[in-house]
């Protein structure tokens, strides 16, 4: 699979709140201003707005003129031996703004694992370490935050906690094949 980068120009609807990449710091974008899609994976955007990527959140794709991406369902009753696949699924649909690839693709989820909660038998705690392609990457925190909210979406899971690891440091060798073919490795 080869990735070939299409960018699509859109006009900013409204004013919406996006992240600097790669500090994350948040930006107003106001409405009228011109940017180009330059990845949408995932349930966010980035954007290149005046020489600068954006992370737009999905929630906001109205912002743009674009659908918010579609999310994973699964019913309530979910049997627990089925929630861990459920989470590996949800988990590759979180993506490196800068990176046209998943988190679990390119080998950034170092752990999983689920506790259950003592005052609710049918929740769990997911536990995820996982560390970024740099140490000092602005957007590990944003990152972080979207693994929170989508593994939090699920039925069963009632708390999570990610932790953002260094040790082993991530490298190349850690992607999946089929990252380091859609990257051109």
């Amino acid at each position: 699979m080869t990735y070939r980068r299409h960018r699509e120009d859109v006009l900013v609807r409204r004013n919406v709140t996006v992240e600097a990449i790669p500090s994350g710091e948040p930006i107003e974008l106001e409405a009228g201003q011109l940017a180009q899609i330059t990845q949408a994976l995932g349930s966010s955007f980035t954007l290149l707005v005046e020489g600068q990527l954006m992370r737009l959140k999905g929630v906001d794709a109205d912002a743009i003129g674009k659908t918010p991406p579609e999310t994973i369902t699964a019913p309530a009753d979910l049997p627990i031996e089925e929630l861990e696949p459920l989470v590996w699924e949800t988990l590759r649909t979180c993506y490196d703004p800068e990176i046209p690839v998943n988190i679990v693709d390119l080998g950034l989820v170092y752990r999983l694992a689920f506790e259950p909660l003592p005052d609710d038998a049918h929740k769990v705690r997911a536990l995820v370490d996982m560390t970024l392609t740099a140490p000092g990457c602005g957007m590990g925190e944003a990152i972080a935050d979207e693994v929170c909210d989508k593994l939090l979406a699920l039925p069963r899971v009632g708390e999570i906690t990610v932790n953002l690891v260094f040790d082993p440091p991530w490298d190349r060798s850690m992607m999946s094949e089929e990252a380091q073919l859609a990257l051109g490795l």
